[in-house]
């Protein structure tokens, strides 16, 4: 049977930070590289609710307080139909201010409160000049198995009552305080690592497929197995910088 993804990109103009946009280029290429076609699908503005009801996966990078506070107001409106096809189990990466602004609120460094989804039980601030930003390299530990990354923020992310996706091994994750990193909702991964993220850790881009796989088509799919040398060793090297 041949198979196909759809990935919906939110907002790849104002939100991609930091090398994000190459967590698109990752998910695409692991999946032609199976022969799995894929189709990108902006989400922007113009976006209707019909075409992001047809996406299998969703993407969304990093971006700067004042980019944020330009794409909040659309974003609410998709929010509806963004958690109906989260709660169905659509899986989706979040990176930096996208998942900021799927929590309750964040508070830009000027004191703005922009009033987010709410789709992840989180609230984020960034404390303007009170609090140096997080910035390095990280590691963390995510089941039984490491991911890294590098991270880049001046928010701070508290959780409520949602899992973390991962646990802070070297680095500030999601406050510097209390040693969680991101949230999961659902299929739904929230996250602070930029750097991109994906390129250095296949085993979590695998995991997004998968996913995305499954749900589409109602059954688990065992994914070919690729030549992950190169990531790997990319990995390594982040992994033996910790000390």
């Amino acid at each position: 049977m041949k198979q196909s993804l759809t990935i919906g990109w939110l907002y790849p103009e104002l939100m991609s930070t930091y090398g994000d946009r190459g967590n698109i280029f990752v998910l695409t290429k692991r999946c032609e590289w199976r022969k799995i076609q894929v189709d990108i699908k902006t989400l922007d503005f113009q976006t209707s609710d019909r075409v992001i009801e047809d996406c299998d996966l969703v993407f969304g990078g990093g971006a700067q307080d004042r980019q944020q506070g330009l794409a909040i107001d659309n974003l609410l409106k998709k929010g509806p139909v963004l958690k109906k096809l989260f709660d169905r189990g659509v899986p989706g990466l979040f990176v930096c201010g996208a998942p900021q602004l799927l929590g309750h609120y964040y508070m830009t460094g000027d004191g703005k409160k922009l009033t987010g989804l709410g789709i992840f039980d989180m609230e984020s601030k960034h404390f303007g000049k009170e609090k140096p930003r997080c910035i390095g390299n990280t590691v963390y530990r995510w089941d039984d198995t490491t991911i890294v990354g590098f991270e880049n923020h001046g928010g701070r992310t508290y959780l409520g009552n949602i899992q973390p996706f991962a646990t802070v091994v070297k680095g500030s994750g999601n406050n510097g305080e209390d040693k969680t990193e991101g949230a999961v909702y659902k299929n739904c991964i929230a996250t602070y690592s930029h750097g991109p993220f994906l390129p250095k850790n296949p085993h979590v881009a695998d995991w997004l497929i998968s996913k995305a796989l499954e749900v589409k088509y109602g059954k688990k799919i065992k994914l070919s197995e690729l030549d992950d040398t190169l990531e790997w060793q990319a990995h390594e090297f982040i992994l033996n910088k910790r000390a």
